[in-house]
């Protein structure tokens, strides 16, 4: 066998072991091992290359932000930050058909500013979202669409893991990368809202419900108690990284003392708790270090395959433009998302077209964000949907089936798509805080 031969093998053996149910780093980096033994007959090569990817992981400075911002999002989910900006957003949009869902992404959008997790954002407004909005009358698929397809928010706004993944993968600066995601994920919390308000001006069976006329509203001094904790953070987080005081790694450290501050403040943290978080946080990052030590090993075995090459002489052969090749892109990037996880879609396809992306002049920033929104949709979309599995678990409500989700996270997931294809019309969207 040629090496694309091997190379080309390989990557259909990840997808398959990944398919089955072996962890994500695991195959990735055995494979690759494999292959590259196989490729140049040398397992001493095999063994230096993949010391050469630990070192390279480990060793960066910039995967401190992992920890830090990590440690951040598992605080503010403690001090309950989520629950009181919630509170907030649900006042505001209380008299709006729809209300309660415009809530739900705004506060997630909020949330996702200082936590950068789909899954934990999934988590946290499963418990307190749907049940309000089954309170109030609104249709069970509509009250768990609106929390599946809002929770993406956490993998486009910063900080976002994603992002930090994609930033080890491409060498791209993880500052940037969160500058970048700042305009599209802002932009796809109002294309939410905005189809949330047409839905419910066309379709309110879809929606149903009862606007909220006659509960408590909060004074200006309990609004500011609630919103001052989470507009400090986000102050502290992005905007000493916007203004070059911080690096990300300092921004992250600051933001982690200040949410422990802000939790002990509140009663909501002690040292038994806190260790409890530190343990949970180097879980998370031993987690996401075997992550990114199995994709560089990835990164390098395509590069002796000669993948990437292949792939842009195919391309070019066949004169595709631009477009076309976004378009194959994208199409790619859907297809695995409906059998593949959202960090599995990154590492295996981003490799492959990097260096056909920085040939054309292309910025690599754009394009992280481009590839993290389209790997993101995959998420709302069946079989493996990741975020509507965590809220049917999360749930645990027999009136409510995976089906359910999955048909209520379907109108978000075409708004992710055109806003998506707003992101690759117009790639100044994703650049305009970085000109």
């Amino acid at each position: 066998m040629t090496p694309v031969e091997i190379g080309i093998s390989s990557i259909i053996a990840i997808i398959f072991l990944i398919y089955l149910g072996v962890h994500i780093p695991i195959a990735l980096g055995l494979i690759s091992f494999v292959a590259i033994w196989i490729m140049r007959d040398s397992a001493d090569l095999s063994f230096a290359l993949l010391k050469i990817a630990i070192g390279d992981s480990a060793m960066e400075y910039t995967f401190a932000t992992i920890p830090l911002f990590t440690l951040m999002g598992l605080i503010v989910s403690k001090a309950g930050l989520g629950a009181d900006i919630y509170a907030v957003m649900n006042q505001c949009y209380r008299r709006v058909s729809g209300g309660i869902g415009m809530a739900t992404v705004g506060a997630n959008a909020v949330f996702s500013a200082v936590t950068g997790s789909s899954i934990a954002s999934a988590s946290v407004f499963s418990k307190m979202s749907v049940p309000e909005m089954l309170r109030h009358d609104y249709n069970p698929r509509f009250a768990v669409g609106v929390v599946a397809g809002s929770s993406v928010l956490g993998m486009i706004i910063p900080p976002s893991a994603m992002l930090i993944i994609y930033s080890f993968v491409a060498e791209q600066s993880v500052g940037e990368m969160f500058l970048a995601g700042i305009v599209p994920g802002l932009l796809l919390a109002l294309a939410y809202i905005v189809a949330i308000w047409l839905m419910g001006r066309f379709t309110p069976g879809f929606i149903g419900g009862t606007n909220i006329e006659s509960r408590d509203l909060m004074s200006w001094s309990e609004i500011a108690k609630k919103t001052l904790p989470i507009v400090a953070l986000i102050l502290v987080v992005l905007g000493c990284i916007y203004t070059g005081w911080t690096t990300p790694v300092e921004a992250g450290a600051a933001g982690s003392l200040l949410g422990i501050v802000i939790a002990a403040l509140r009663g909501r943290i002690n040292l038994r708790s806190l260790w409890e978080i530190v343990i949970e946080t180097g879980h998370i990052t031993a987690a996401i270090l075997f992550l990114i030590t199995a994709a560089s090993m990835y990164a390098r075995m395509l590069g002796i395959a000669g993948l990437p090459n292949e792939l842009q002489n195919i391309l070019v052969s066949y004169q595709f433009d631009f477009f076309r090749i976004m378009l194959i892109f994208v199409v790619l990037m859907l297809f695995l998302g409906t059998i593949l996880d959202t960090a599995s879609i990154i590492l295996i396809v981003v490799p492959l077209f990097l260096p056909l992306i920085d040939s054309m002049g292309l910025s690599l920033v754009w394009f992280g964000i481009v590839a993290v929104v389209a790997a993101e949709i995959g998420l709302l979309t069946p079989p493996l949907g990741l975020s509507c599995f965590v809220i049917k678990a999360t749930l645990d409500d027999d009136r409510i089936k995976l089906k359910d989700v999955f048909l209520g996270a379907l109108p978000f997931a075409f708004v992710m798509l055109l806003v998506l294809i707003l992101l690759i019309r117009f790639p100044s969207l994703s650049l305009a805080i970085l000109n």
